[in-house]
């Protein structure tokens, strides 16, 4: 059992979760998650490690709330306890000083998407950071990159917040005025795949932290694979970072929406059930 030691929403859809995880806190690198099952007969779902104390023996996660089980933790409370937490799973990035690094995150991938600054920029890289969302309350841990960012861009679809336009609106104007030797993208799935075709046009080198449905978190069950460069992956064990220019993200699109049906109707039955 992990206990929940804090709570706090960033929006009415999204919140962080401070969870007691001793072993994994030492062990987790930047680009780890973790297997969350909420009680005997929940769901598994991955969530990547926004952060970790090694001295307090906690981890971060950030929930945004889209089905039933990101609902009902999201519905914890601080002393409430999560039955099984399982990692740290997957690959950590490969970090190395390349120069400039343009780090790009859309939604809750920017909680995934810090601690890979945060560990780029202490390997002595320039850090530009483009923050973007459908609306100024759906930005989140602005500060926390900040603090690692050389160079910070908010953009937002309506403009109520930095700058109106899409995230590769911002990337655009960033690759036209200097060169950027990497570039990490981490969103929604249509998001990243944009991200990429545009830094494909500038021959930016490009990895993407990809959010396929996933189930063991360690290779046995196949449900999260994708194709890259033709062949299948693993996200849970091969990644979840790939060369997003040979990610093949349609495929990804339609496997996403596989149990598209299956999860509204679940999430009615959720909601209608708590009235």
């Amino acid at each position: 059992m992990n206990k929940i030691v804090d709570k706090e929403f960033f929006s009415d859809k999204v919140v962080r979760i401070e969870v007691e995880a001793p072993r994994i806190a030492k062990a987790r690198k930047a680009g780890h998650f973790v297997i969350v099952k909420l009680d005997e007969k929940g769901e598994r779902i991955p969530l990547t490690i926004a952060s970790a104390d090694i001295v307090k023996g906690t981890i971060t996660l950030v929930v945004q709330t889209v089905g039933v089980t990101s609902r009902r933790l999201a519905a914890l409370n601080i002393g409430d306890s999560i039955r099984d937490l399982v990692g740290p799973l997957g690959e950590a990035t490969h970090i190395e000083k390349v120069g400039t690094v343009l780090a790009c995150g859309g939604g809750v991938g920017v909680a995934p998407l810090l601690p890979i600054v945060e560990a780029l920029k202490k390997a002595g890289n320039r850090v530009i950071t483009v923050l973007a969302a459908r609306s100024k309350d759906l930005i989140i841990l602005e500060d926390q990159m900040r603090a690692y960012s050389d160079e910070l861009i908010i953009m937002t679809d309506d403009g109520s917040y930095g700058q109106k336009g899409l995230v590769t609106d911002g990337m655009s104007k960033i690759m036209e005025r200097e060169t950027v030797h990497l570039s990490v993208v981490i969103g929604p799935a249509v998001m990243m795949k944009f991200a990429s075709l545009t830094t494909k046009k500038y021959n930016v080198p490009t990895y993407a932290s990809l959010n396929t449905i996933m189930v063991d978190g360690t290779g046995m069950c196949g449900a999260c694979r994708v194709t890259v460069g033709g062949k299948t992956k693993f996200v849970c064990i091969d990644g979840p970072e790939f060369d997003a220019h040979q990610v093949d993200f349609d495929e990804m699109l339609l496997r996403l929406n596989a149990y598209k049906e299956v999860e509204l109707k679940s999430e009615s039955d959720y909601l209608n059930a708590k009235i």
